[in-house]
């Protein structure tokens, strides 16, 4: 055991992990780097150039003699992704800490770096990117020392393109990260913190060995589900997973056991022997909390259980999913979702498509609300359709969050006239170092939920950095608006609004819809609603035949008998006809502006 260390990346968006860790993996000669970023193994991650899932690998290193075993996992940079950040904390004792020499600290470096803190990780801080031209080690220096106190010289200069101080970072994981604490003579002991699924093999549970050893063989049980299985492979995670006959106290591995229901893995539970059970599971992660809810639903209605098993399966290697199901008027069976944030959402949706083939239509995103009835009964509400009667209410609650903007001084006029549009209020304002500053609001989430993270980049060309966590429920003027097409309300599309924003927001709407619609051969009407009220409408003109082509001169009763003939024909088929809302449509009320 004193010769393992168990230890994560944590960062910043874009501050080079991925490549850092190519280098470690390099210089360690665990694989032959050919391309960047070797542990992004997803298509998705590769074309977007983010890392979305964590991903752990074993290296070795020989340090004055002594060898040495390195588990690495490399995590996400990005809000959306930091549940996974959390479950790689937990399975570590130190972690290195990098800084991009360019940017300098950002939100998210503070947010993760509390995370390790918490979980009493040792923390190498390193300052990537020196190599560049327009790097300022020294004062992004100072930065670290002013946020984690430690001495000038604890700090490792590197870069994660020419491989400089590699050498010293490997040299600080063995010298400073404490080896794992356990027993190996106790009880087996093993914490899950990720799990895939394997269409030939079933599903591979990824652990760490907190007290005793596991073998080949062995007979296992997991704790919360009670489940018991035999151990037909165990391993450590190299680039491909690598068996092997028993694994000690303090490592990472995998195990295979031929589970194939999805149901049975959680991320967080415990293994331990049958014969010899540890008396008290591990302390698992926090439960998720979602951030944003969307329902889910097939294009094609028999797709619901192919829908379930998809989820499922993507559930086990992303554990901030959760999912129930419900039904909607127009859109039939469909699973209710709660992602972290709107990127989040995206990539499932993305990876359902291409993993499991799966064509779905997700509504608009919304968070959940408290609404108190008149008798004082509380209610919570994910989706406008579960909405009360608006005379059965007497209040609603919204969940408001509290938010972390790091810029610099040049932006913060535009960055405050934003956050004063999305309804927050400013908590505080310091100067972090130089011309850094701080920005402390509190903002109702549903208004962060659809834009506000493309629009804060935008406004600050890039150098402003967010974060949030949730801070309670606040009482709010909420509506229900709904979409009329033709007089019939279309579920999939009615949100829940604040009251100063209906007006705009139903007006814009309407336009954007006119649009999308494609024309049919009746007049199709768009109206926004609160209640019974209309507030905005627009109509998609109808497609007409030109009867009167073949009039040349005559009387005009000729004319006025084929134009009737016609309106008679487009009544009916108004009375008919139905309106499909093509899946653009959604997608565009998210992108209003």
């Amino acid at each position: 055991m004193q010769h393992i260390r168990n230890f994560c990346i944590i960062a910043h968006i874009d501050h080079g992990k991925s490549t850092l860790a190519d280098r470690l993996l390099e210089y360690t000669d665990t694989i032959k780097v050919t391309d960047g970023q070797m542990l992004d193994d997803m298509d998705l991650e590769r074309e977007r150039g983010i890392t979305i899932k964590s991903h752990a690998i074993q290296m070795n290193y020989n340090l004055n003699g002594e060898k040495y075993t390195l588990n690495l996992i490399d995590t996400p940079g990005h809000v959306d992704f930091s549940y996974e950040v959390s479950r790689s904390i937990a399975a570590c004792e130190g972690a290195l800490l990098v800084v991009d020499a360019t940017q300098g600290v950002q939100a998210q470096t503070i947010s993760n770096l509390y995370m390790a803190i918490d979980n009493d990780l040792e923390i190498i801080p390193v300052i990537n990117k020196c190599d560049m031209p327009n790097a300022m080690p020294e004062e992004v220096e100072d930065e670290i020392v002013e946020l984690i106190g430690c001495k000038h010289e604890d700090i490792i200069r590197a870069s994660g393109k020419t491989g400089m101080g590699v050498d010293e970072i490997l040299k600080a994981v063995v010298e400073r990260i404490p080896a794992p604490k356990g027993n190996p003579d106790g009880p087996l002991q093993a914490l899950i913190f990720d799990s895939v699924f394997n269409s030939f093999r079933g599903i591979i549970a990824y652990f760490k060995i907190v007290n005793g050893s596991i073998k080949k063989g062995d007979q296992v049980v997991f704790i919360n589900t009670g489940k018991e299985y035999k151990a037909d492979e165990i391993g450590v995670l190299k680039m491909d997973m690598v068996p092997c006959n028993e694994l000690c106290c303090g490592n990472v591995g995998y195990i295979v056991s031929g589970i194939k229901t999805a149901t049975e893995v959680k991320v967080g539970d415990t293994i331990t022997h049958i014969a010899n059970p540890c008396k008290n599971a591990i302390e698992g992660f926090e439960e998720v909390k979602p951030m944003v809810f969307a329902g889910v639903y097939p294009i094609e209605t028999e797709d619901f259980e192919n829908l379930r098993a998809s989820l499922e399966k993507l559930q086990l290697n992303d554990a901030s999913l959760t999912f129930q199901p419900e039904s909607s008027v127009a859109l039939g069976f469909g699973f209710r979702c709660g992602f972290l944030g709107l990127l989040h959402m995206e990539i499932i949706q993305e990876r359902l498509d291409r993993e499991f083939n799966m064509d779905v239509i997700t509504t608009v995103p919304n968070v959940s609300y408290m609404v108190y009835d008149k008798q004082g009964e509380v209610k919570e509400v994910h989706n406008p359709a579960g909405m009360p009667d608006s005379t059965l209410i007497d209040h609603i609650e919204e969940p408001y969050i509290h938010a972390s903007v790091i810029t610099t001084a040049n932006y913060i006029g535009p960055i405050m006239s934003l956050c004063l549009g999305k309804r927050g209020e400013l908590i505080k304002q310091e100067y972090i170092s130089g011309n850094r500053v701080e920005l402390q609001y509190a903002m109702p989430l549903g208004e962060i939920v659809i834009d506000f993270y493309d629009k804060l980049k935008s406004i600050s060309k890039g150098y402003a950095s967010f974060d949030y966590h949730q801070s309670g429920f606040r009482p709010s003027k909420l509506i229900k608006l709904d979409i009329l097409l033709n007089g019939e309300p279309v579920d999939a599309l009615s949100t829940l609004t604040h009251i100063d924003n209906s007006v705009d927001f139903g007006r814009r709407m309407c336009e954007k819809l006119k649009d999308l619609l494609p024309r049919q051969q009746f007049d199709i009407a768009i109206q926004a609603a609160i209640g019974a009220k209309i507030i905005a409408r627009e109509t998609v003109k109808q497609v007409r035949k030109d009867v009167l082509a073949k009039c040349y001169g005559g009387d005009v009763s000729r004319k006025r008998k084929l134009l009737e003939k016609q309106k008679k024909g487009k009544k009916r088929m108004k009375q008919i006809g139905n309106v499909q809302v093509p899946q653009k449509a959604f997608l565009a009320v998210l992108k209003l502006d």
